[in-house]
């Protein structure tokens, strides 16, 4: 299965929170859209992993991607080691993506940006022919490099080197973040009181996306970082 961008995040919620209208905008341009988690967030004060698996499931229905995969590696405590590059590598490889979207390259919870370089390498060495990977029924896949690779923004305001508008995708994308009944507001919730857990963590999001997008005059916006210099052939690109 191949699909146009694959977006990667360390806990179920990271996509939805931080490029959902992104990727809500490019499935409605007809692109496919699928979706690797690498851990099932069981250090999460709120739910189950079960639950959160259930969650990710309905949030990827809404979304309208093709797949979504959970890595299993450990919430808090996976390492930058062989096995869980080569599992990345294998998810690349089966969904050759021409875009990979991944968590931030700095954040306050300490898994983003360490998933963020071991992403960024997992890309890298998917494209070298020599590392030998196979599929769940035993075939060799074929090496596979994106052609380009963004980190959305998460928790600390970082500076965006480009933006994407969302105004018309707001709305969904507050859904689908809520799709994660056990983790974020809803009425009547129970359960421990957490900072994402209240309405104004929701009023929050808009906000942000409003601060991205008020630069280049659009209502609603993602930002994103690069790690290598972006190049267009036309100025008219740019807006």
């Amino acid at each position: 299965m191949k699909v146009d961008i694959l977006a990667i995040g360390v806990h179920p919620d990271d996509i939805e929170l931080s490029c959902s209208g992104t990727l809500l905008r490019h499935i409605d341009m007809g692109k496919q859209v699928a979706l690797l988690d690498l851990t099932r967030r069981e250090l999460g004060s709120r739910g189950t992993p079960e639950i959160r698996i259930a969650e990710a499931e309905k949030a990827r229905q809404l979304m309208g991607a093709v797949a979504r995969v959970n890595a299993g590696f450990a919430d808090g405590f996976f390492t930058h080691n062989d096995e869980n590059l080569r599992t990345i590598i294998r998810v690349v490889r089966k969904f050759r993506p021409e875009i990979i979207l991944m968590n931030a390259v700095q954040d306050r919870h300490p898994d983003h940006a360490r998933a963020a370089n071991l992403t960024k390498e997992a890309c890298y060495l998917s494209g070298l022919r020599k590392i030998e990977t196979s599929d769940e029924n035993g075939k060799a896949q074929e090496h596979w490099r994106p052609k380009a690779m963004y980190h959305y923004i998460q928790d600390y305001h970082l500076d965006a080197d480009f933006v994407v508008e969302i105004s018309e995708y707001m709305d969904k994308k507050i859904e689908l973040i809520q799709t994660f009944e056990s983790q974020f507001f809803s009425e009547g919730m129970t359960g421990p009181q957490t900072p994402i857990s209240s309405k104004g963590f929701l009023d929050y999001q808009k906000q942000r996306c409003a601060v991205y997008g008020r630069q280049a005059g659009f209502d609603y916006a993602e930002g994103f970082n690069v790690i290598r210099n972006l190049g267009v052939k036309d100025l008219f690109h740019l807006s």
